[in-house]
């Protein structure tokens, strides 16, 4: 079977993370600029063979452009050293109905460790526009120190301000090529 390629559909997709602030409240950010290219065996996302995601870090957005600087300063992200998060995934795994687990390699600020997202297949349509597409929403967590991200402060009290857990959570809507 021939090998499809897709691309993203950045008007129609999102990324974004979720943060514990104090332990009392959820703070979310996004990544303004990123880029999803996909390869499956025909339109069948149940063989792909690869998914390379990226995001540039110094279009983070948390509401805050304080925040927004201190997260790209080399406490967090450090940007002018690693500028990007990368996400390569090298197996999907078809776990019910329209549910998959997408396990790949992700590395933050030059640190690679495994990861395995949920995965949820909106469906595949083609647009008024001729266009097949495929919509997808990408769940995970992961522990932000493990890649690096260490920068730690505590309350007087005692509280954490920043948790180590971070949600991530992704609306994707892919172009099929060609």
């Amino acid at each position: 079977m021939a090998t499809t390629k897709w691309s993203l559909d950045p008007t129609h997709s999102e990324v974004q993370f979720k943060v514990k602030h104090l332990m009392i409240t959820t703070v979310t950010g996004y990544f303004q600029t990123f880029s999803v290219e996909a390869e499956t065996e025909g339109d069948d996302f149940d063989n792909t063979a690869s998914v390379v995601f990226t995001a540039d870090v110094n279009s983070i957005n948390t509401n805050n452009e304080q925040r927004d600087t201190h997260l790209k300063s080399p406490d967090f992200f450090d940007t002018a050293n690693h500028g990007e998060i990368r996400f390569v995934g090298n197996r999907y795994e078809k776990t019910s109905g329209d549910s998959a687990k997408l396990h790949g390699d992700l590395t933050i600020k030059g640190n690679t460790h495994p990861v395995t997202l949920d995965v949820e297949l909106g469906g595949i349509v083609v647009d008024p526009y001729g266009q097949t597409k495929a919509g997808f929403t990408v769940t995970g967590k992961i522990s932000r120190k493990e890649f690096g991200l260490t920068w730690s402060a505590v309350t007087e009290a005692g509280s954490v301000v920043v948790s180590d857990e971070i949600r991530l959570h992704a609306e994707i809507q892919l172009v099929k090529q060609g």
